[in-house]
């Protein structure tokens, strides 16, 4: 019942932010547009899990000071730094079942909440920010060898390896093509217009200085193949579809893309097939031969979605 409850609650909200989305936007779209820049750029905090806060309070706390904002951060282990990078609105607590099966393969880990998110202070983050926390906490722990990241944290992530992070092997799962689908599902999911969304895009990039199809991953990652990169995603992923995995993993060469069934966006990070199969994926020895070689991305062949029946399925790996 305190569940029907809360997603009644939840209903009526989001329709009172709809009727009033759709009013505003008829009336004054400019306006609007500044009060949709400043909704679509906070992100929520939600309730964290006992057994990720177990994990964490077997880590090493640590604030960073980073941008002006106090950066909670967490680690374990010794050795070759491995960064575990939450995704929107998400915490590093999400990406704990990495924690231990990496240390016991000799790695050390790092994780963090970025600034507006968790444990860490701030109101507001976009993915240009995100991108940016992402380099400084690797520069604040010395240099990381290695990055597990999960949705608009994956994206983050390849912006940082485009601006210069340095990194031998990558992990994503559930990662996003391109951030101006995120604009327009939001917009969509609160009954923007077309001009006001538009608006909005035109707020970001004048804010950041940057347009947002620099930031669309197929765009830039054919430039990232000397890294190794690993993707996961789920073909019934309700927040981030599938074809996004699917074009991240295509454009970058060289990338392996897994698919998986029935896990969704978040249940994934905690998928033990899949958490084994990206620590096998980190701890293998680098073949210079493979890294090294850049196919035409005209040569990659569609995954074939529509055959997953596995659980965990490798369908493309170059």
């Amino acid at each position: 019942m305190a569940e029907n409850s809360t997603n009644v609650r939840a209903k009526l909200a989001l329709w009172g932010l709809r009727t009033m989305a759709m009013s505003a936007g008829r009336v004054a779209p400019g306006l609007t547009a500044a009060w949709a820049d400043g909704l679509f750029r906070t992100p929520m905090r939600p309730r964290r899990s006992k057994t990720s806060e177990g994990v964490l309070a077997r880590g090493r706390p640590k604030r960073l000071r980073l941008g002006g904002e106090e950066v909670a951060s967490w680690s374990w282990g010794e050795g070759p730094r491995v960064l575990l990078v939450h995704g929107w609105s998400g915490y590093g607590g999400q990406l704990t079942a990495f924690v231990e099966p990496l240390v016991s393969a000799g790695y050390s880990v790092v994780t963090y909440d970025a600034p507006g998110h968790g444990k860490s202070t701030g109101r507001t983050s976009s993915l240009p920010e995100m991108a940016e926390v992402v380099a400084d906490v690797a520069e604040a722990v010395g240099g990381v060898s290695a990055v597990v990241a999960h949705s608009l944290g994956a994206a983050a992530t390849a912006v940082a390896m485009r601006d210069g992070l340095r990194v031998e092997r990558a992990v994503f799962v559930s990662p996003p093509a391109d951030p101006r689908h995120g604009i327009q599902a939001f917009a969509r999911t609160l009954g923007f217009s077309d001009e006001v969304w538009m608006r909005m895009e035109q707020r970001i990039e004048q804010k950041f200085r940057m347009k947002l199809s620099d930031l669309a991953l197929p765009l830039f990652v054919p430039s990232l193949g000397h890294v190794p990169l690993q993707v996961f995603h789920d073909v019934e992923d309700a927040e981030v579809s599938v074809v996004d995995g699917e074009a991240v993993a295509h454009a970058w060469p060289g990338a392996r893309l897994t698919l998986t069934e029935g896990l969704g966006h978040n249940r994934i990070l905690y998928a033990s097939h899949v958490v084994s199969q990206a620590v096998a994926f980190l701890t293998e020895a680098p073949r210079v031969a493979e890294v090294a070689r850049v196919e035409p991305l005209a040569r990659v062949a569609p995954s074939p979605v529509a055959d997953v029946r596995a659980p965990l399925r490798l369908v493309h790996n170059r």
